[in-house]
């Protein structure tokens, strides 16, 4: 029997300038297709906005509101959804707008972010010793920013309490899937996820789209050439002996330098940007034993763990991805 099935549940999405505008149409058109999907308005959406007028998307799209934010009242949805933006993590957020959602958050049912809007979230406190999840580009900013904030990085979607966050953009309709799935049941859940031809259950995490292994050079020009050197020949000897003497260091000095100036062992590096060239194999049709070798993997065994560890699920799943009729 589906629950909560006879109340209609209000749904609030915050979409600040510059928002990106599937991480708010994505989770409305999920709750629309529930509505289809049992038979009845169990959803009611708006859009809020801290202004009048038009929300200008980061496509250019033009959003109308169905309401604005107002300090000094605070409003109570069922759901109250933060959408992201490209660019929210690179200023100060209007302390009336975190005002409001410290008052307004706490009187919903359920409340998160989609994407970056986690960070706006974050600033309120309300996150606070709470697990999360942002869009993997501004995970290590949300977890530098907020050291009190949980931050799983590979989450497409956490649940913590009343807490509800998504991973980024298309995440935003996991999430949504989630909660129609937590109210209406999983078969209701199911035909939605079917008439808009996505995942019930994606599989794998969020570092399966990441590029993070595609650093450019930093530090002193040593290290830097050290660097380039290592992301033009994977396959070769990038032992830490081999890298200190190329460097004309001691291993002891060569290790404690690259620590200091790049935040990571040589050896954790080299095998970011080992995978990240495998990935890039792995995306063009080659085989996962094929990427191994070419990449400076001693053997497949190795590479499995070590593509694992970094992307969350194995070469072969992450090639069949990229796979395209042609290719099959």
């Amino acid at each position: 029997m589906a629950r909560h099935a006879c109340i209609s549940k209000t749904i609030g999405i915050l979409a600040l300038p510059g928002v990106q505008m599937l991480d708010v149409a994505g989770p409305l058109d999920v709750f629309a297709e529930a509505n289809v999907q049992s038979g009845r308005q169990v959803y009611l959406s708006s859009v809020v906005a801290t202004a009048e007028g038009p929300i200008v998307s980061s496509s250019g799209l033009r959003v109308l509101p169905d309401m604005i934010f107002d300090l000094g009242a605070p409003v109570a949805f069922d759901t109250l959804l933060i959408a992201g933006a490209p660019h929210l993590g690179d200023g100060p957020v209007d302390p009336a707008l975190l005002d409001w959602l410290r008052q307004s958050a706490p009187r919903n049912r359920r409340f998160g972010s989609v994407c970056s809007g986690a960070l706006v979230l974050a600033a309120t406190g309300l996150l606070d010793g709470r697990r999360v999840t942002t869009h993997w580009a501004v995970a290590e900013q949300l977890a530098r920013q907020f050291p009190e904030v949980r931050v799983e990085v590979d989450a497409l979607h956490v649940r913590d309490g009343p807490l509800r966050t998504a991973a980024g953009v298309t995440a935003g309709l996991d999430l949504a899937l989630a909660l129609v799935e937590e109210d209406l049941g999983r078969e209701i859940a199911k035909k939605v996820a079917s008439q808009l031809v996505m995942f019930f259950k994606r599989p794998g995490g969020q570092l399966q789209f990441s590029r993070r292994g595609e650093a450019n050079p930093v530090g002193r020009s040593t290290l830097q050439e050290i660097q380039r050197w290592v992301i033009s020949n994977p396959a070769m000897d990038a032992s830490l002996a081999a890298l200190a003497t190329r460097a004309g260091l001691s291993p002891r000095h060569f290790a404690r330098l690259f620590r200091q100036e790049i935040g990571s062992t040589p050896s954790v590096w080299v095998e970011t940007v080992r995978v990240a060239a495998a990935r890039a194999m792995l995306e063009a049709g080659e085989r996962p034993k094929q990427a191994a070798a070419a990449c400076g993997f001693g053997d497949i065994d190795t590479f499995r763990r070590a593509f694992q560890r970094q992307v969350g699920i194995t070469p072969a799943e992450y090639r069949r991805r990229y796979e395209t009729v042609g290719a099959a």
